[in-house]
This record gives structure tokens, C-alpha cells and sequence, in this order.
């Protein structure tokens, strides 16, 4: 098994994240549950629709994980796709797992089913704030190579706690979408460190977007789990809405007029965007404590 996370299947993610041997899945590729979608427009299906679901241990503990194979098309979200997903977060409401892992690998809804794939993610991000205020918890894992964009980007921001690794991506819009609506001047998909330094995980990381950035390692990312599963959920309250929205409204005072992230670094007092590149991710957390701080207003 490769000890890479980006270069990992669906399926060897989640048994390298969950305990050795403990993964069940649930609707196989032998069970050949497809889009009905894709047939009709010539195009290829899987037996699976991107993505794997079942039940398995993590340290010993239940969970649910689903995990998105960005080898088929991109991870995007379909009808089939979408449904198995929120079936898995209702069984999960019903079963009251210890934790629902969601290890994210997607461009967003599959254009090949734009009205489905749509209410798909509305879907699943009902399901997920329904079953956090059941007290359910959602740890979300982002490292693949086809990152976590559009309506799952959106799902993604919906858990209690999300890892990341530096060559993962989060965003609302990928750099390609952003390119075509705005043009380039506004986005160049093709400056690569651009794109990374504006969606990758050591970005978000300092933002506190994400609660931990590891090495792009497996290993890295089961640890990383097992503490978060050890941390608890975060309390799913008006309390804390209204706290992240005062956030949000704090970080566009500070940073609207950026149009970088090295802007964003440089006004916290960060080192060069070169140094923080070349950095190893337990080194660039250290780095960045204060930092973090100030950009989540925690002065």
C-alpha cells in the first residue's frame, strides 16, 4: 500500500486511516449499484459511482467512513454518488457511531448530472448538520489529487474537524472555474504556486480553516484522526455560528484588499511564502501558531 495519501485509492485510504483489517463495505462493486444517469449520455460508469462506504473501527471505536475516488471523474458528485453518502450519515444517526469519517477527493457535482449532483450535496449537507446536532461527530480528511472543491467543498466546512495535508485543496470555486467566469487577470489556473498558495492546505491551515495539517503521509493522517476522535465534537450551537460569522467578517477587514496569500502571510508577520513553501508541515504549524491565532481573532 502506498504510504502517500495523494497517491492512495478510495479504498486503500480507508484502510490504511481505520483499523487494520476492521473495514465492511457496504453496496460492493459486486452489488453494481451505478448512475442511471451516465449510460444514457455514452459515458463511463463505476460500480461503486466514486465512491466507497462502510463501517470499520478507529482505535478500537465504531465509525462510518466514506471516502471519494477521485479516479472517476474527478470524485464528483452524482445522483448515486450523493445518495450513498447521505444514507451512510442517516444509518450513522441511527447507529450513533463514535465518529462519521468523510475523507473528501472532488471537483464538485458531475456536469453530466448538474440538477441530481446539486441536490445530492444539499442533501448531504442537510444530513450532516441533522445528525452534528444528534451529537454525531464528522471528521473530514483532505489529500487527494483532485482536491475538494465546489459543493463538497461546502460539505467539507460542514464537519466538526477537518485534516488536511499541504498538497490538498479547499475552496468554494477551483482555480479553473474562477479563470473562466473572471478571466485570468482575475486567476491564472496555471500558475500552479499560485493555486497552491491559495487553496492548498498551508494556507488554510493558517486561516483556521482546518484544525490540522500533517505530511502527506497515511500514517500521518490516522493520527491525526485518532486525536481528533479523542478531542470530541464541537459544540453545534448559535453560539459558535455567530462566533465563526463575527470571524469571517474580522478576516475580511483584515485581508479583503489582498489578492495573494503571501499578502495574507506577509501582513502576519509570517516568514517569505518562499521559506513557508519549502517548510515540512509539523515545522510550518510551529511556525504559524501566532499567526493563526491573529487571523482567527484570538489575539
Amino acid at each position: 500500500m502506498a504510504n502517500s495519501f495523494l497517491e492512495a485509492s478510495a479504498r486503500e485510504r480507508v484502510q490504511a486511516v481505520c483499523d487494520a483489517g476492521s473495514f465492511q463495505e457496504i453496496l460492493k462493486p459486486s452489488d453494481r449499484i451505478s448512475s442511471p444517469h451516465m449510460a444514457l449520455l455514452e459515458q463511463p460508469v463505476a460500480f461503486d459511482d466514486g465512491v466507497v462506504i462502510g463501517r470499520a473501527t478507529l482505535g478500537g471505536a465504531p465509525v462510518l467512513v466514506a471516502a471519494q475516488e477521485g479516479e472517476f471523474l474527478g470524485g464528483a458528485i452524482g445522483e448515486v454518488h450523493g445518495a450513498k453518502i447521505t444514507a451512510l450519515i442517516a444509518k450513522a444517526v441511527k447507529e450513533k457511531p463514535r465518529a462519521v469519517l468523510l475523507i473528501f477527493e472532488s471537483g464538485g457535482v458531475r456536469l453530466h448530472e448538474a440538477n441530481a449532483g446539486l441536490i445530492a450535496v444539499s442533501e448531504i449537507m442537510r444530513a450532516v448538520c441533522a445528525a452534528r446536532a444528534q451529537g454525531i461527530q464528522f471528521i473530514g480528511l483532505i489529500g487527494g489529487a483532485a482536491g475538494c472543491f465546489g459543493g463538497t467543498g461546502l460539505i467539507a466546512r460542514c464537519c466538526d474537524v477537518l485534516i488536511m495535508s499541504e498538497e490538498g485543496r479547499l475552496a468554494m470555486s477551483g482555480p479553473e472555474v474562477i479563470e473562466t467566469v473572471y478571466g485570468v487577470e482575475e486567476f491564472d489556473s496555471r500558475d500552479r504556486a499560485l493555486v497552491w498558495r491559495v487553496s492548498g492546505g498551508k494556507h488554510r491551515y493558517v486561516m483556521g480553516d482546518i484544525q490540522a495539517l500533517v505530511a502527506d503521509e497515511v500514517e500521518a493522517f490516522r493520527q491525526a484522526a485518532l486525536q481528533a476522535l479523542d478531542s470530541g465534537r464541537v459544540s453545534f450551537d448559535l453560539e459558535n455560528l455567530e462566533a465563526e460569522h463575527a470571524m469571517l467578517t474580522q478576516r475580511l477587514e483584515q485581508f479583503g484588499d489582498c489578492r495573494d496569500a503571501k499578502e495574507i502571510w506577509q501582513r502576519l508577520g509570517l516568514p517569505s511564502a518562499e521559506e513557508l513553501a519549502l517548510m515540512p508541515a509539523d515545522e510550518f504549524v510551529k511556525t504559524t501558531a501566532d499567526a493563526r491565532n491573529v487571523a482567527r481573532g484570538a489575539q
